[in-house]
């Protein structure tokens, strides 16, 4: 009896032992992914669920993040290789490309109604009556940014142009602080951002870079190289980015439990009234609609049209000393890889 009980005692540890082994592979395994975003805003919300409900070990992945407090450095530190894969704005993703050979790789998001143009509730009244007095007042916002983009739009459609204001440039965290102190009166910003200053500051919404009629795309990104080398990496990335959108859509209660606890890692508080806006006016993408946002089939994409309208933005604005064509920067292959491999692209569609 007792040669049975230490034989049972035996195969016990031996199957404790066998499964940590096999835990350990497991983990070794998983393949290092380093992935880059800004905190606290709607289509980095991914990056987080994914990682809280394990889905990146699930294609092999590991992530390691790293987190920018805006495009420009963001894009920056890809010459260093400090990442290989993320998220960022359109403006930045342009610029990326243009100096860092940066590739854009899919959407994250239509923003178009999350960058926008607010007016102190002292002066709301008056603009939106007379837009046109907006002439000669000096708008605060973030220069060569989406919020940037959709401002100037926002002029436009007032039959106004840059020259008729002064444009201020100032980081988003600064634009709050000067709204909420009665420093500034007009305001470029984006999302969350602007329910803050709309929650605790009491600004109004004058004009929505959609309301300007500008289309205002999110971008998914890789450094051109870590691309080029790592083709399954970049697929297996755009697969769990674009699986937990689904999830997203599908789980809107434990969606916004989640968006809460990742905009307070970021430093951002803002009522589930909100939280809820950010779902309900920020369009995404599921794979057969990048793919087909992408589609050159007949000449340029409507992804070509978006980012090349963004980019002759950036050189009126002298960011860029020309417009490059959107094919060498927006490339569809990854994004094919996902739909051409079955066990990624059914990973990618679920919604559960």
């Amino acid at each position: 009896m007792q040669g049975l009980r230490k034989l049972v005692k035996r195969g016990v540890w031996a199957a404790a032992l066998a499964g940590m082994v096999s835990m350990q592979a497991g983990a070794a395994e998983l393949t290092p992914i380093k992935v880059s975003y800004q905190p606290a805003v709607y289509w980095a919300l991914p990056f987080y669920v994914a990682s809280e409900k394990g889905w990146w070990a699930e294609v092999g992945l590991k992530p390691e993040f790293s987190i920018f407090p805006a495009g420009v450095p963001q894009m920056a530190a890809s010459a260093s290789k400090s990442w290989d894969v993320g998220a960022t704005g359109s403006v930045p993703a342009v610029l990326g490309f243009v100096r860092f050979g940066v590739k854009t790789i899919g959407l994250s998001n239509d923003e178009s109604q999350a960058n926008l143009l607010l007016v102190s509730q002292s002066k709301y009244d008056q603009v939106k009556a007379n837009p046109a007095s907006l002439k000669g007042q000096t708008i605060v916002l973030t220069s060569n940014s989406t919020g940037d983009y959709a401002v100037q739009a926002c002029l436009k459609k007032f039959g106004l142009s840059k020259a008729d204001v002064t444009l201020k440039n100032m980081g988003q965290a600064e634009i709050i602080s000067a709204v909420s102190s009665n420093n500034a009166d007009y305001a470029g910003v984006w999302a969350p951002n602007s329910y803050t200053l709309e929650e605790k500051a009491n600004a109004k919404v004058l004009c929505t870079g959609k309301d300007g009629g500008a289309v205002v795309p999110g971008a998914l990104i890789a450094r051109g190289d870590y691309a080029k080398d790592n083709p399954e990496n970049v697929a297996k990335f755009l697969a769990v980015y674009l699986r937990t959108q689904n999830w997203l859509k599908s789980n809107p209660t434990e969606a916004v439990a989640l968006m809460k606890k990742f905009y307070q890692q970021g430093g951002v508080t803002i009522s589930e009234s909100a939280m809820q806006k950010e779902f309900s006016t920020r369009p995404v993408f599921d794979l057969q609609q990048q793919l087909a946002a992408m589609d050159r089939a007949k000449g340029a994409s409507q992804m070509d049209s978006w980012f090349t309208q963004i980019a002759t933005f950036m050189q009126g604005s002298g960011a860029l000393a020309k417009v490059p064509a959107a094919k060498d920067f927006i490339d569809s292959s990854y994004m094919a890889k996902v739909q051409a491999d079955p066990k990624l692209s059914a990973f990618a569609a679920q919604g559960k």
